[in-house]
C-alpha cells in the first residue's frame, strides 16, 4: 500500500462513518414518522367508530321529536277527560287512551327517550328546563319549579326538548321579567333556559 493511498482510505472511512450517521438519523426520523402515522390512523379509526355509534344511537332524534307532539296530545286528552265517568263506552274510551299513552311512553323508554317532568319544588335547571314565566311561590323556594306546562325529553342524555315550566320568583326579581334574567342559561350551553315573559 503506498503513502498516497492511506489518506484516501482515511477519507473513505470518514465519509463512510458520516454516511452511516446520516442514515441512522434518517432511519430514526422515518421511524418517528411511521409511529406518528400509526397513531393518527388509530385516532381516526376511534373517531370514526365513535361517530358511527353516535349516529346509530341518535338516529331517531328527529323521529322522536316528531312523536313528542303525539305524546302531548295524549296528555292533553287525558287531562280534559272527566274523572267521574260511569262504566260504559266513554269510560272504556278513556281507558283506551290511557293505555295507548302508556304504550307510547314505554316505546320511548325502550329506545332511550326519557321524559323530563320535574316535581314541584325541584330547583330550576337551565340545561333541562325552559322557564316560561315566573310567579311568586309561597310553598316553593325561590328558583324552584311551581308547575310543568309541558314535559321535556332527553335521548340517551342528550336534550331533545326542554321541559317548559313556571318558576318561583327569586327575591327582588320583578315578576314581569324586568331587569336581568336570573334563569337564563349560558349561551354556550345551547339549552332552553330563557324566560318567555309573554305568557
Amino acid at each position: 500500500m503506498s503513502e498516497d493511498e492511506t489518506p484516501i482510505d482515511g477519507v473513505d472511512a470518514e465519509d463512510a462513518a458520516a454516511d452511516v450517521a446520516a442514515l441512522q438519523v434518517e432511519v430514526q426520523a422515518l421511524k418517528d414518522q411511521v409511529l406518528r402515522f400509526a397513531a393518527e390512523a388509530e385516532n381516526t379509526k376511534r373517531r370514526a367508530e365513535r361517530e358511527m355509534n353516535d349516529a346509530r344511537a341518535y338516529a331517531i332524534t328527529k323521529f322522536a321529536r316528531d312523536l313528542l307532539g303525539v305524546a302531548d296530545t295524549f296528555d292533553r286528552a287525558l287531562a280534559a277527560a272527566p274523572g267521574d265517568l260511569a262504566d260504559g263506552p266513554a269510560k272504556n274510551f278513556v281507558v283506551g287512551v290511557e293505555m295507548t299513552a302508556k304504550a307510547l311512553q314505554g316505546a320511548f323508554e325502550q329506545n332511550g327517550l326519557k321524559k323530563i317532568d320535574p316535581p314541584k319544588g325541584e330547583k330550576f335547571d337551565p340545561h333541562k328546563h325552559q322557564a316560561m314565566m315566573e310567579q311568586p311561590g309561597t310553598d316553593v323556594a325561590p328558583g324552584g319549579v311551581i308547575q310543568v306546562l309541558q314535559p321535556g325529553y332527553e335521548l340517551l342524555g342528550r336534550l331533545v326538548r326542554p321541559a317548559m315550566v313556571v318558576v318561583a320568583a327569586k327575591a327582588g326579581a320583578a315578576p314581569d321579567g324586568g331587569g336581568s334574567n336570573p334563569y337564563a342559561a349560558d349561551e354556550e350551553a345551547g339549552s332552553g333556559g330563557a324566560v318567555d315573559t309573554r305568557a
